[in-house]
């Protein structure tokens, strides 16, 4: 069995808006849209998704994640969790593969604003196939930690892009306050 894995915080300045970062992030949806595309997610229930990754490369094989990420918020801190995860067209991996990711993002106050502080944990475990296992280990490790920290800095790098530009959009079209569950 090898695993890997890797970790990545973020901090992102949150700018005043009539609207409170603490309403967006109540809706599980916008978290998870600022993460993936659209196009990726499937909603199972309000708080559950079905995100299909790009495919990967790693040492000669196209793999293609499809993972059920559950997302819910404990007072103020929202918690993503992945324990489910499939890869794509390879029963005979999927058998001797696990997943497990951990994250949140917390809003805080500070003296400089809001701002929104948050950490993702990613670890992959898998009994390779045996024609892998020729691989000098210390690569393979360097390969799929590399992978596994690329797979969480695209998340963090899409993150700081998207979830600000939404929710000041969403904000601007809630100016009263009022937000119901489905906008």
């Amino acid at each position: 069995m090898v695993r890997f894995s890797a970790s990545q915080s973020v901090t992102i300045s949150v700018p005043p808006q009539p609207v409170s970062i603490e309403a967006y992030l109540s809706q599980a949806d916008r978290l998870v849209y600022a993460l993936m595309d659209k196009k990726q997610v499937e909603v199972l229930n309000p708080n559950l998704f079905r995100v299909s990754v790009r495919p990967i490369r790693f040492i000669g094989l196209s793999l293609q994640p499809v993972c059920d990420i559950e997302v819910w918020q404990e007072e103020e801190t929202v918690r993503l969790r992945s324990d489910r995860c499939q890869l794509k067209g390879r029963d005979s991996i999927n058998q001797r593969f696990s997943v497990n990711m951990q994250g949140y993002l917390v809003p805080q106050t500070t003296s400089a604003g809001k701002k929104l502080r948050g950490q993702a944990n990613l670890r992959v475990s898998v009994d390779l196939p045996q024609a892998m296992r020729l691989t000098p280990g210390p690569l393979l490790e360097r390969t799929g930690n590399s992978i596994i920290n690329g797979i969480l800095l695209t998340l963090k790098q899409r993150l700081m892009r998207q979830l600000i530009n939404d929710y000041c959009a969403w904000a601007a079209a809630h100016p009263s306050g009022k937000v119901s569950s489905l906008s």
